[in-house]
């Protein structure tokens, strides 16, 4: 194994830890409320229904922690890797546009009391990079260890994602 292959393997570990773990942080953040708190955090956004903000509020806390095994396991590692890089990048834009419309309001991430502000936008844009870099490493290790399996005779690892 190269170095920089050496490299790109530990950092696809190291991200994927951390964020296996903040993602599990954060359902566990949610899930040890009553699931009305984490319904008004979706609510004060005023983007959905309230049939939607009640479904999304009983089940995002639930996927975060799905998503968020997965990841720390390594299981399905470029799936879970873009599952939550798009659930960051909506979660992100929508505090974005929360905090441009001057929403004084929760953001809703590790549970409740944490109003939207430049740190929360640092933060959660600080971890949407590490989730993009995640994914970007996970397809390109796939795709190195592909061919290289074919070389020796062998068959590529069955894919986990």
């Amino acid at each position: 194994m190269t170095s920089p292959n050496r490299t790109a393997r530990a950092a696809t570990v190291l991200l994927r830890i951390a964020m296996g773990v903040v993602f599990v942080y954060a359902a566990w953040t949610k899930l040890r409320t009553p699931w009305e708190l984490f319904a008004m955090a979706i609510d004060s956004y005023q983007l959905l229904p309230l049939k939607a903000v009640e479904l999304v509020a009983r089940t995002l806390p639930w996927f975060e922690l799905l998503v968020g095994m997965l990841l720390i396991a390594g299981f399905w590692l470029r799936s879970a890797a873009a599952a939550a890089t798009l659930m960051l990048a909506v979660f992100f834009g929508l505090m974005v546009r929360a905090y441009a419309k001057g929403m004084e309001i929760n953001c809703g991430c590790f549970g409740p009391g944490e109003i939207i502000s430049w740190k929360t936008l640092l933060r959660d844009g600080s971890m949407l990079a590490a989730a993009l870099a995640l994914t970007v490493l996970s397809f390109l290790h796939r795709r190195e260890a592909a061919p290289m399996a074919g070389m020796a005779g062998g068959t590529a690892e069955p894919s986990r994602g």
